[in-house]
């Protein structure tokens, strides 16, 4: 199959905390012939990394709770268990997002940082991209409430052993979805990462 697609037209129908792009387009359809013209509304909110902060010397990891707005008529309510996250700001590498952010959010700092995956966050609406990244910390002296007051920021800081965020993630308390994969993923690769930092700090 030729994977192929033309954009006739893109302009910009809003731009304020978000913007919100319309494009009118064809693709390629599996029986090879061109699609219909299409027009699709595109929300562009750069992209994001996030790092879920674990303690390998006493098995905490460092979740954040806050208010979201997307949450606000979900059943559990707006204030969502998340782990650090931010959107990259131009020339910055993934790396000092992320490291950005766990100081901003949680008054922390990554001693080392290990790449989980990418995500695409919702793509049937928006363009946003997500880099999922595991961080090793001292969660010694963490807590509290931190975040930014320009961009009204108001973040609780959760240390907790990683057998009570397991015990969040399987009971459902925990709805964000980078959360989830990133906590799954320490699960699944729990033993190699205490080997690699083990080895690290043996150096």
């Amino acid at each position: 199959m030729d994977y192929d697609f033309q954009v006739f037209d893109k302009s910009i129908v809003y731009s304020g905390f978000f913007k919100m792009e319309k494009y009118r387009l064809r693709h390629r359809l599996f029986s090879g012939e061109w699609s219909a013209e299409i027009q699709r509304e595109c929300m562009e909110r750069g992209h994001a990394v996030a790092v879920l902060p674990y303690d390998p010397i006493h098995d905490r990891v460092v979740l954040l709770e806050q208010f979201r707005i997307g949450a606000l008529e979900h059943p559990g309510g707006p204030w969502l268990l998340e782990i650090v996250a931010g959107i990259s700001g131009p020339q910055e590498t993934k790396a000092e997002v992320a490291r950005r952010e766990a100081k901003e959010e949680a008054n922390c700092e990554l001693l080392d940082l290990i790449p989980i995956l990418e995500t695409l966050v919702s793509p049937g609406g928006t363009s946003e991209s997500v880099a999922l990244y595991c961080g090793r910390i001292d969660s010694a002296d963490l807590g509290g409430v931190h975040g930014l007051d320009e961009e009204h920021e108001d973040i609780r800081v959760h240390v907790l052993p990683r057998s009570e965020a397991v015990a969040f993630l399987q009971s459902g308390r925990i709805k964000s979805a980078p959360a989830i994969i990133a906590l799954q993923w320490l699960e699944l690769n729990l033993q190699a990462l205490l080997n690699r930092w083990r080895d690290k700090a043996a150096k």
